[in-house]
């Protein structure tokens, strides 16, 4: 089976579809899967709920898809680098269901393992739990949350061979496998593909069942979300 794409639009092509679920991984701007989000935009795909820590800055990410009015929906943790997101949402015009950091990654984990729902206490009290289902253990009041399995999911790596065996970059790995896992189909962004063989098995982040296709972006931006300089005095 080839699972190698000529380039991002190649392998959305067929994918992608108005009002699915999407996971899109990434922290931020670390990690994110710069050439699959453009081509995503450009394919005009609309109404769609999108799985994500959050969603980019202004411009830049999965904030192009907030500016076109591509989605719909976000399940995410935060927000607070995007004012587009802001907008859009306190003027009532996105959908926003917000998930505590660790209960986003344990849902899409859960997806990927095939476990459907899980307790925990995040979110015991507030508004995360409301219209949820508790239950008490140990005298600990817990809540029901469901797993998540998007349509599609959109992962950034650094390595791949041909058979989908990945390899992550340091703090770009953050929700990528969780997300890749999670995906009913996962179409992977690389920098680097490989022959099978030529990565050590040992070295392997995430095996090549958990992704369906592959496309290369050797040079992506990799924009930095905020620089912080130090300034050395003379």
């Amino acid at each position: 089976m080839n699972k190698v794409f000529a380039n991002a639009t190649e392998a959305l092509s067929g994918l992608v579809r108005d009002g699915q679920l999407l996971a899109v991984g990434g922290f931020g701007l670390c990690g994110i899967p710069e050439a699959l989000i453009a081509a995503l935009r450009d394919s005009g795909v609309k109404d769609l709920t999108v799985i994500s820590n959050n969603a980019g800055v202004d411009g830049f990410g999965l904030g192009q898809l907030l500016e076109t009015r591509q989605i719909q929906k976000m399940i995410s943790s935060y927000v607070g680098e995007n004012k587009e997101f802001e907008r859009q949402y306190l003027a009532g015009e996105l959908q926003l269901e917000f998930t505590p950091q660790g209960t986003l990654a344990e849902k899409l984990r859960a997806g990927g393992a095939g476990i459907p729902a899980f307790y925990t206490r995040t979110g015991v009290g507030t508004i995360v739990a409301e219209g949820k289902e508790l239950r008490e253990f140990d005298g600990q009041t817990y809540v029901l949350e469901h797993a998540l399995t998007p349509d599609v999911a959109l992962v950034k790596a650094w390595k791949a061979d041909k058979s989908g065996n990945l390899v992550f970059r340091r703090t770009a790995r953050n929700f990528n496998p969780a997300v890749a896992m999670a995906g009913k189909v996962t179409v992977v962004e690389v920098e680097q593909l490989v022959e099978v063989g030529e990565i050590d098995p040992d070295a392997v982040h995430l095996p090549g069942i958990y992704v369906q296709r592959i496309v290369v972006n050797a040079t992506p931006e990799k924009r930095i979300e905020k620089r912080t300089l130090t300034v050395k005095e003379a």
